[in-house]
């Protein structure tokens, strides 16, 4: 592809609507232009990326078994009416009429429109397994759109379903995609952790996040350093470190905290630490139940784990009145000690604390020297907290790190969430009905571009891994009026197509410092640099976007070592 013929609009300047790196960058090296809010044409660089990503998943799922096919955008609410997520998933599902005033929606996810076809065409165990898979638009009305592709109302993806006669036959289907996401993100030359993660509105029973690791990425996760264990905050298992409750060293005390509402308020009024202090929340769920959590003063309540644990769907803080109600005082004063009329549940670490500070359930109060069992007790005990760096891992004796990633796929074992709610069954082989079970798994294609972006880039711009690059070398002529250079340009340039080498050549009759700066933005793996000085001696100029490293190599072998090279990276 010669540069002077190809649709190339880089920018000099940062667009202002651009927050994070792949989105700056995208745009600046013409990959991608703004339709409307959440929603961008793909540019025929941006686009060349997002084939080859596409490529490589196509690859990987049928390696997998799975067998690819190609369902609506616009879907019938009937189906969504059929699970009960027309009126459960909110304003993110764009809905509309058509002109009968029959009800759509334009498909954020397909799990119905897929069960409705097996229901439709699967009647025997003998047609099982079965994975289904397709690449395609997407659309989720998200309420703030921002970042690019990392948060888009329209995006690409690919989402596949699998289906089994029972919940062992699930286990071998998600293993196999869990092993098929792994193999495709290593083929796109990323770093990425697959970690442990909620179910959230998908629903189902285990799920796994897969998340390229950058320190944009707008979730944490954590990793053990001992062991392959590794999950999203939301839901990281601590290890109860099981200590005894220390003995008591002080006697109950109440003190003044006049205006002392916060933590850390409160802590430097008393000349103490966070750590000393029992954070008490009073929180209400969906089910109408409130309770009391206690945790150390300098940790965050996990809300997911605590839904875990109370078995509803929500929780929030309890408004004013509730608090005062329940606690005899406004929030920021509330504390365990003679609290009657709410259960109490504790994260496991306020089992180890003593001598505390806690609320004295009275306005502008607190009482020092509280201590367990002595004091107040707690009706349930559980890991309630958000993990942080240095806690002890569930499933070893490591302790965990935090990272920041980006979600790029996410598997779920779905169970018969779907199949059942659909009527979505076969015969086995005794004859009888059996609902089937399912499984989902996604993958984020323009986003997994995205984020190689933010995992990739320098000061200067892009660095692409090489088997998701645009183009895999760029040639560069430094003087397109010089004939030596232009012929031995054109030439590399036509002998690198032949060798099946990915090629754009740089004809524009620009200074070369111009044409460097583009070529860094656009971070094309290997470059090759065409000048009357290099051929003088016989030589051309290759370097390396990544590295910088620079080789000089003898015109007549160059078109080889570039096509060997490029082997080399794609291995």
């Amino acid at each position: 592809m010669r540069y002077t013929q190809y649709l190339l609009p880089t920018l000099k300047e940062t667009p202002a609507e651009a927050e994070v790196t792949s989105h700056q960058l995208m745009l600046r090296a013409g990959m991608i232009r703004k339709v409307a809010a959440g929603i961008y044409n793909y540019m025929p660089m941006g686009l060349r990326s997002l084939r080859k990503v596409e490529k490589i998943v196509r690859e990987e799922m049928d390696r997998a078994g799975a067998i690819e096919l190609l369902m609506p955008m616009v879907t019938p609410a009937e189906l969504w009416q059929e699970s009960g997520r027309w009126e459960q998933y909110g304003k993110e599902l764009l809905r509309l009429k058509d002109r009968k005033e029959s009800e759509f929606c334009l498909g954020p996810t397909h799990e119905e429109v897929i069960t409705d076809i097996v229901r439709g065409t699967v009647r025997s165990y003998r047609q099982l397994p079965l994975n289904l898979y397709q690449i395609q638009t997407k659309f989720r009305d998200e309420i703030r759109p921002r970042f690019g592709l990392m948060r888009g109302r329209e995006f690409i993806m690919k989402d596949a379903y699998s289906f089994d006669l029972d919940d062992a036959g699930a286990d071998l289907s998600y293993e196999k995609m869990y092993q098929a996401y792994r193999r495709i993100f290593e083929r796109c030359g990323l770093k990425f952790r697959a970690v442990e993660a909620d179910t959230g509105s998908i629903g189902g029973t285990s799920s796994h996040e897969f998340m390229v690791l950058a320190a944009s990425g707008e979730d944490a996760i954590v990793s053990c350093g001992a062991c392959e264990y590794a999950a999203n905050v939301e839901k990281a298992e601590i290890q109860d470190a099981g200590l005894p409750t220390p003995p008591a060293t002080e006697e109950v005390k109440k003190v003044l905290t006049p205006a002392r509402k916060t933590i850390e308020d409160v802590a430097l009024f008393l000349e103490t630490t966070s750590e000393k202090l029992i954070k008490t929340l009073v929180v209400q769920t969906d089910t109408g139940e409130t309770v009391a959590v206690l945790l150390r003063g300098d940790r965050e309540l996990n809300e997911i784990k605590l839904c875990r644990l109370l078995g509803c769907n929500w929780v929030e803080m309890a408004p004013e009145e509730a608090v005062i109600r329940a606690t005899g005082a406004p929030s920021g004063f509330a504390g365990p000690v003679g609290l009657k009329q709410l259960r109490i549940l504790a994260d496991h670490e306020v089992k180890a604390m003593a001598d505390s500070v806690t609320g004295a359930n009275e306005k502008d109060a607190h009482i020092v020297g509280v201590n367990l069992e002595r004091d107040f007790s707690v009706d349930t005990f559980a890991d309630l907290r958000q993990a942080v760096s240095g806690d002890r891992c569930q499933r070893c004796e490591g302790t965990l790190e935090v990272w920041r990633g980006i979600e790029v796929g996410h598997v779920f074992k779905l169970g018969t969430k779907y199949s059942e709610a659909l009527g979505a069954a076969v015969l086995d082989d005794q004859g009888k009905e059996q609902t089937l079970f399912m499984g989902c798994y996604g993958i984020g294609v323009g986003r997994t571009m995205a984020s190689a972006i933010e995992q990739n880039h320098d000061e200067n711009g892009i660095v692409w891994p090489m088997p998701i690059a645009p183009f895999q070398v760029l040639v560069t002529m430094l003087n397109p009026n010089d004939d030596a250079v232009r012929v031995a340009a054109e030439t590399l340039y036509a002998e690198l197509g032949e060798l099946g080498v990915e090629v754009l050549l740089d004809d524009r009759d620009e200074r070369p410092g111009v044409k460097f700066k583009d070529d860094d933005l656009l971070g094309i793996p290997l470059r090759v640099t065409v000048g009357a000085r290099g051929l003088k001696e016989g030589s051309l100029e290759l370097q390396e976007r990544r590295s910088g490293e620079r080789t000089m190599l003898p015109v007549a072998e160059a078109a080889r070592q570039v096509e060997q090279s490029v082997r080399a990276a794609l291995a």
